[in-house]
C-alpha cells in the first residue's frame, strides 16, 4: 500500500478509528495488499466489487477461478479473498446454530442455511444431522455440482450420521436456476434417500430446497410415495 498516501492507507486507518470506518473497497485493499504497476490497491479492490455490482454477497459467492478473472487479481488474491469470506460464512452459520438449534419448520432451515447458499451459482446439498428432537446437532456439505446439478450418495449420507449419532436429518439443497420446485430427478433422490435411511431407523425429516428468496420443503408438500 505503499503508492497510497498515509491518509489512505486501509491498514493505517483501521488502526485509528477501527474497520467499522473502512469502506468495503478499504477492507478488500487489507486483504489484496497490494496492487499491480498499473493500479493501486484501492483499484484493484473496486474492480472487485464492480465485477460483482458493488454487491458483498455476490463477491461472497465468487469461486476463486472467476476472482482470477478481475483485473489485478491473481491466485494468492483470489485464495485471501475467498478464505476472508468463507470464515464469514462460519461465523453466521455457528451464529445460526446457536439462534435456531431446533430444526422445527421448514422457515428456520432456510434461514439457517442463507450463509452457505446465498448467492452461489451452482448447486450444492448440506445435510443438517437432527437429535430425537430435531435439534441441529451439525451440518455438512455432501456434494457440489454444476449450474444445475448435484449429485447425492446414499451411502456417504447414511455413514455421515452413524458417525455423527444422529437420528434424523435434513437434506437442503439450491437452485441457481431461481425456481424452487423439485425436479423429477430431486423427488426420486428424495424417496430413495427416506427409504435407505429407514433401513437404518433414521428418518428423513425434510428435503428443503433453497432458490434466492423462496424455497421448496417435501414436508410442507407432502410428497408422496408412488
Amino acid at each position: 500500500m505503499k503508492e497510497l498516501c498515509e491518509d489512505d492507507r486501509p491498514r493505517e486507518k483501521m488502526m485509528r478509528s477501527g474497520a467499522v470506518s473502512l469502506s468495503n473497497a478499504e477492507l478488500l485493499a487489507i486483504l489484496l495488499r497490494t496492487g499491480t504497476g498499473k493500479m493501486n490497491v484501492l483499484e484493484v479492490a473496486r474492480e472487485i466489487l464492480r465485477e460483482a455490482d458493488g454487491r458483498l454477497t455476490e463477491v461472497a459467492g465468487m469461486s476463486v477461478e472467476r476472482l482470477c478473472h478481475v483485473d489485478g487479481i491473481g491466485p494468492g488474491k483470489a485464495v485471501a479473498v475467498a478464505a476472508a469470506f468463507e470464515l464469514g460464512k462460519r461465523v453466521a452459520a455457528e451464529d445460526g446454530m446457536e439462534k435456531m438449534p431446533q430444526m422445527d419448520s421448514p422457515r428456520r432451515v432456510y434461514m439457517n442455511m442463507l450463509p452457505q447458499l446465498r448467492d452461489i451459482r451452482h448447486e450444492e446439498c448440506w445435510v443438517l444431522f437432527l437429535n430425537h428432537a430435531n435439534r441441529l446437532i451439525g451440518k455438512e456439505m455432501v456434494s457440489k455440482g454444476g449450474m444445475d446439478s448435484t449429485a447425492v450418495d446414499k451411502r456417504i449420507i447414511i455413514r455421515r450420521v452413524l458417525e455423527r449419532k444422529a437420528s434424523g436429518i435434513i437434506l437442503v439443497h439450491n437452485h441457481p436456476s431461481g425456481s424452487p420446485y423439485p425436479s423429477v430427478e430431486d423427488i426420486r433422490h428424495t424417496k430413495e434417500l427416506g427409504k435407505a435411511l429407514a433401513s437404518f431407523d433414521l428418518h428423513l425429516v425434510d428435503h428443503v430446497i433453497m432458490a434466492g428468496r423462496t424455497y421448496y420443503s417435501f414436508s410442507d408438500e407432502r410428497v408422496e410415495e408412488n
